[in-house]
């Protein structure tokens, strides 16, 4: 893989030219904007997408609230697991960032001296953006375009290639869906037993608190015909 590098006429590398090469006929803060989206903006977007997504699973409740919350549930954790995956695969691979050995790139954020391949931002932007999709569809391809985003915008700073962008992509697909049914077996349960609690169950169900308000008290006539109920009135 690092051997891809060492070619400036490569498609990688000319895709890696092309695409930072907008950032030299960008102004100067357009590259600030870019290098702040890159790095934390986007990040953060997507933790908000995470949690207005939950916000309305809870609020919508229903009996699939559980199963969702949990989906939920593991789209940052799997996030974690594919980072984690990916620690072995860089130390493998050893791929330089290729400011190391490419002349004339314009890299917009410095610091950066661990491997480039693959990229741990792609990795963990497509993770959670798979993950989503898993629990809710709508939310799930927002999540995906940042994730893709992310990737364009980790090339234009110039701290990756586009294979590294796609390589991470790849892997945080790859751990979502490897992975969701033995993580969705044992979340669930626990989802569920939450759901249950009266202290934290407004976790899971916004309308717990009506639907404890319409539970049968022992004793009480609370199944009475509506048509009898009508007549005593």
């Amino acid at each position: 893989m690092a051997g891809l590098a060492d070619s400036g006429s490569n498609p990688d590398v000319d895709l890696l030219y092309d695409i930072n090469g907008l950032a030299k006929d960008a102004p100067h803060w357009f590259d600030r904007v870019m290098e702040f989206v890159g790095e934390w903006g986007l990040l953060l977007v997507m933790v908000l997408l995470v949690l207005w997504c939950w916000w309305n699973v809870r609020r919508r409740g229903g009996d699939e609230a559980a199963s969702s919350v949990a989906a939920l549930i593991w789209a940052p954790l799997a996030a974690g697991v594919a980072v984690l995956v990916n620690v072995p695969i860089r130390g493998f691979v050893e791929r330089p960032r290729p400011f190391v050995d490419h002349e004339g790139l314009d890299v917009l954020i410095g610091g950066k001296s661990d491997y480039s391949f693959v990229s741990d931002h792609s990795t963990l932007m497509m993770a959670m953006g798979v993950g989503l999709f898993v629990a809710n569809r709508k939310f799930g391809l927002v999540g995906i375009g940042l994730a893709l985003l992310g990737g364009f915008c980790r090339v234009y700073m110039g701290v990756h290639y586009p294979t590294d962008v796609v390589g991470g992509f790849a892997l945080g697909t790859a751990v979502v869906l490897l992975l969701s049914p033995l993580a969705t077996a044992l979340l669930t349960p626990v989802v569920k037993a939450v759901e249950r609690s009266r202290r934290v169950g407004w976790l899971v169900r916004a309308d717990r608190s009506a639907g404890a308000r319409e539970k049968v008290i022992p004793g009480a006539r609370s199944d009475v015909d509506p048509a009898e109920r009508d007549l005593a009135a």
